[in-house]
């Protein structure tokens, strides 16, 4: 049986599909909760804002999953006569379920959506957008209030859908995108091997990230040293602060989880980033190179030509952020760049690694270190005494990796301040007599 393994895993699935309304200046419309995480992928993959549409489903008495109805944002219900005659259902417990849907509706709408206004879509391309399609009755109610909005046109998309409902769906809407569409259809979970409920948390925390992406645009760059090439996720915002090239440690990658939340939070706060393999996969193999600062600087270096040629001209205050081995590369780097850098922060690094480099390092630099790392505190505190402008912080109870609860968090905190501080009083680019470069391998 053909299942999705979540909603990320739905969501990528369903942007594939929905690729041709890329430059349709389109805005993603979702659905709470379910609808949320699917409608987040889609929305990233479109490069076009995402938003609420809050509609509920009014359930029948002591079956609340079976919708006799739906109500809206506007407030105004619409209810399926044929199930409320069915089941002998009350005017008046009709209107008390309604109105307890709508008080709900203001109530999230207030939670997840804050004093922002509501997305406008008068003209343009709504992608409306659930987890699945069960009965239909809250999509249709949807469709309804959307269309006193003068959309240019309506796609409801959803990874998987009830037949029969899905083409009831497209006699009112202008398209319907589901790529699954089974006859047994049952329920919308069953289509999905983890379908776990969507926390209010989650919902809020994906609606704030998904604002701050229309801010910012990602895009894959190529870093080129002689004849090895290297991929680099380079991620620019708007009125960017700065532009923080990481050097990641101990043979990761630039996927690595630790580097991209740093990253990430580091876009939040209006800087850019670049995250990009330092090694190619053979050279990875081999264990040693994790350990060779003049191959990893020459990259780190390498990669900074490459963005400063990227902005062509426009180049943002740059920094350098390091971690473990990839630490002791970032202050050789700093050491001998031809671009100024402004700022370094080291993150449970190895500065040690680059001690013939340390007294020649002019940029501020943080090193941050676990309270539990005794071994790299001596390390950094070596360090400390040949950087000329420096500064060690020492996260209580962390060890090296920064695993413990709020370690991370204080990591991204203290790098966050200590750029800020630093680039935003860093001069305009001025040019510099080129060093020699540490030669290859």
């Amino acid at each position: 049986m053909e299942r999705y393994r979540d909603r990320d895993h739905a969501s990528h699935v369903l942007a594939q599909n929905l690729s041709q309304y890329k430059d349709s200046n389109p805005v993603v419309l979702a659905i709470p909760r379910g609808g949320v995480p699917v409608a987040f992928g889609v929305a990233r993959a479109l490069h076009c804002p995402l938003d609420l549409i809050m509609v509920k489903k009014i359930g029948a008495p002591r079956q609340p999953e079976l919708a006799v109805g739906a109500v809206s944002e506007d407030g105004k219900p619409l209810f399926d006569e044929g199930l409320i005659k069915a089941l002998s259902l009350s005017s008046s417990y009709l209107k008390q379920a309604a109105s307890q849907k709508i008080r709900e509706i203001h109530e999230q709408l207030h939670k997840f959506r804050g004093s922002k206004q509501a997305e406008p879509i008068q003209n343009r391309t709504v992608i409306l957008v659930d987890d699945g399609i069960a009965t239909g009755s809250t999509l249709t109610a949807a469709i309804q209030f959307l269309r006193l909005k003068n959309p240019r046109e309506i796609v409801v998309a959803a990874p998987v859908g009830a037949l029969e409902t899905v083409q009831r769906i497209k006699e009112i809407a202008d398209a319907v995108i589901c790529p699954l569409t089974p006859t047994d259809f049952m329920a919308v979970g069953m289509w999905y091997e983890q379908f776990e409920q969507v926390p209010d948390e989650e919902v809020i925390r994906l609606i704030g990230e998904a604002r701050f992406s229309s801010q910012s645009t990602a895009e894959q760059i190529t870093i080129v040293d002689g004849p090895k090439k290297l991929t680099g996720d380079l991620t620019r915002v708007k009125n960017s602060k700065g532009l923080i090239l990481f050097a990641h440690g101990s043979g990761s990658s630039r996927l690595s989880p630790r580097n991209r939340k740093v990253a990430t939070e580091l876009n939040k706060r209006g800087f850019s980033t670049l995250l990009f393999d330092l090694l190619t996969d053979s050279e990875a193999e081999d264990r040693r190179n994790v350990f060779n600062i003049p191959l990893l600087a020459r990259r780190l270096l390498c990669a900074t030509d490459t963005v400063v040629e990227v902005y062509q001209g426009k180049t943002p205050p740059l920094g350098y952020f390091g971690a473990s081995t990839g630490a002791g590369a970032a202050l050789a780097a700093a050491a001998q760049s031809t671009h100024p850098i402004s700022a370094v922060v080291s993150r449970g690094g190895r500065p040690d690694l680059a001690d013939e480099f340390l007294s020649q390092v002019l940029a501020p630099t943080l090193l941050i270190v676990g309270g539990n790392d005794t071994q790299v505190i001596e390390l950094n505190a070596m360090a400390e005494r040949k950087i000329g402008k420096v500064r060690m912080a020492v996260v209580p109870g962390a060890t090296h990796l920064f695993e413990e609860p709020g370690a991370m968090e204080k990591v991204i905190e203290l790098a966050a301040n200590w750029f800020s501080q630093n680039l935003s009083a860093a001069k305009a680019p001025h040019p510099q007599e080129p060093p020699v470069r540490p030669g290859g391998l």
